[in-house]
């Protein structure tokens, strides 16, 4: 992952925890990322309800995510993500 696309998932993580609108928002677009079956997916409409700068690293990681050969997963901000999971999917088991 280039740093560019981390610094972007970054600073995405960092709203995520947030407990905002946006940070629900974003947290819906890591976690479709992450496991969309289980943590359900992105509505693309949700973008018109996000700051710019959040749409632009989104952008970011949806390209990286696109340009891949074979899709990968953030597996490195695991601990990060759990803590997503826990504050936006409750009732998620966590495995």
């Amino acid at each position: 992952m280039e740093d560019r696309v981390r610094f972007a998932l970054e600073k995405l993580l960092n709203v995520a925890h947030e407990d905002t609108g946006q940070g629900r928002r974003v947290a819906n677009f890591i976690l479709s990322w992450w496991n969309a079956e289980v943590h359900g997916g992105f509505d693309l409409t949700d973008l018109a309800d996000l700051d710019p700068e959040i749409c632009e690293d989104m952008i970011t990681v949806f390209t990286f995510i696109a340009r891949e050969e074979t899709l990968s997963y953030p597996d490195a901000y695991k601990p990060e993500i759990v803590q997503i999971i826990r504050r936006w999917r409750p009732h998620v088991e966590i495995e």
